[in-house]
């Protein structure tokens, strides 16, 4: 093994220990991830206000004093909201069972002639809520455990202090990483890292203003149709709106159900029709070219896939990180099939091959017809037809 392969195993081997790490440690890294994520949203702040004039200190220390009062004012706005909006779905909860089973169901019998016996809605609903008392007395043991209470208490005072640090030292942390990187692969890691940068930047930013933008749309629309639980149909279809069409999916067959329940006419049904095709058309057409634009370039299958696939691999931390990772691949995706390009096994011309060489077949001006040419066999050198072995 020559020196240049040993180098190669030599950094295969360590992002092998950082990934198993990684996977290890998943369970305790959902503070320093999230706080890593703040770090970043606010590190191009901090540099804007280091270029005014401003130590790093104060600039850090102003960054985080306007995104905590920005989190604690949309928390004191949206908490109220929610409550509201939960308080009228559980009032509202007995409406829909009634209207399931008395007008959805029957329906669906009727259309699809299936045995009256196929739903039974009684133990469905049984089953719901022995479901969900497991969930509340699981939730409630959480609740009642020191451990969790702590563990809860822990993280949510973790993140503003490591996020504070981070921001702090974040340009030191960025030179201190490029500064313990192999000098034969600096330059390729730091090219990427830019690339990656511009990409993270376009997707973080860009599409938490996306689910904003789509959350206030669909729950302003669906409030002025007069759905008594529009707004928090909304909140959801946006928050959800990372995935390709399931915001829409899931925000739209709520609010159906709802105001067929609510008001149970064709004029309401189009106007609940009419704001998610608005939504769909702004989202398509101004907020995602606009705020996100077409540098990630993930296909929607690709974006389920990394969801399920980080939600598998690494919980809810693997969900919150799967599209920044997947961002992230695709640079390195984008790069190696460069790479590819302009290597000997892309760019090598072979030799002829001899089977192709040997069989030449045609297609013939008729019908399709092939014309084998290449052995002499098989046709007579007198005209005659051959003889069959």
């Amino acid at each position: 093994m020559n020196a240049q392969e040993s180098r190669r195993w030599q950094l295969l081997a360590i992002v092998a220990v950082i990934g198993y790490l990684i996977y290890l440690l998943a369970p305790v890294l959902m503070p320093f991830a999230v706080a890593g994520m703040l770090a970043y949203l606010g590190d191009p702040l901090a540099d804007r206000l280091e270029r005014l004039g401003l130590g790093r200190t104060l600039a850090v220390t102003i960054v985080f004093v306007v995104i905590v009062l920005l989190t604690v004012g949309a928390l004191l706005l949206l908490i109220p909201l929610i409550s509201h909006q939960v308080d009228n779905l559980i009032q509202n909860l007995p409406r829909y069972g009634e209207w399931i089973r008395d007008t959805a169901v029957p329906w669906v019998q009727a259309k699809l002639r299936l045995d009256p016996h196929t739903f039974e809605i009684d133990r469905v609903m049984d089953a719901v809520k022995e479901h969900i008392g497991s969930i509340g007395s699981v939730i409630g043991k959480l609740s009642r455990s020191g451990v969790g209470v702590l563990m809860w208490m822990t993280n949510l005072v973790l993140i503003p202090v490591v996020a504070f640090y981070l921001l702090r030292d974040w340009d030191r942390l960025v030179a201190w990483v490029d500064a313990m990187l192999p000098r034969s692969i600096e330059p390729t890691v730091a090219h990427l890292a830019r690339e990656s940068d511009k990409v993270l930047g376009a997707f973080v930013r860009g599409q938490l203003l996306v689910m904003l933008a789509l959350g206030i749309f669909y729950g302003a629309g669906l409030a002025l149709i007069g759905l008594s639980v529009g707004p928090l149909i909304g909140m959801v279809a946006g928050l959800l709106s990372f995935v390709p069409y399931l915001g829409f999916i899931v925000g739209f067959g709520a609010a159906v159900i709802a105001v067929l329940v609510q008001y149970g006419d064709w004029v309401h049904l189009l106007l609940v029709c009419g704001v998610f095709v608005i939504g769909q058309l702004l989202e398509g057409y101004v907020l995602v070219p606009k705020l996100v634009g077409d540098k990630i370039g993930l296909h929607p299958v690709a974006v389920i896939f990394a969801v399920l696939a980080g939600g598998y691999l690494f919980g809810f931390l693997g969900v919150l990180l799967a599209l920044p990772a997947a961002s992230v691949i695709l640079v390195l995706l984008r790069y190696l099939t460069e790479r590819y390009r302009m290597s000997e096994l892309y760019t090598e011309t072979g030799r002829d091959d001899p089977v192709i060489a040997d069989v030449d077949a045609s297609v013939g001006p008729e019908a399709g017809e092939v014309h084998s040419e290449a052995h002499p066999a098989a046709s007579s050198t007198d005209g005659q037809p051959p003889v069959a072995p």
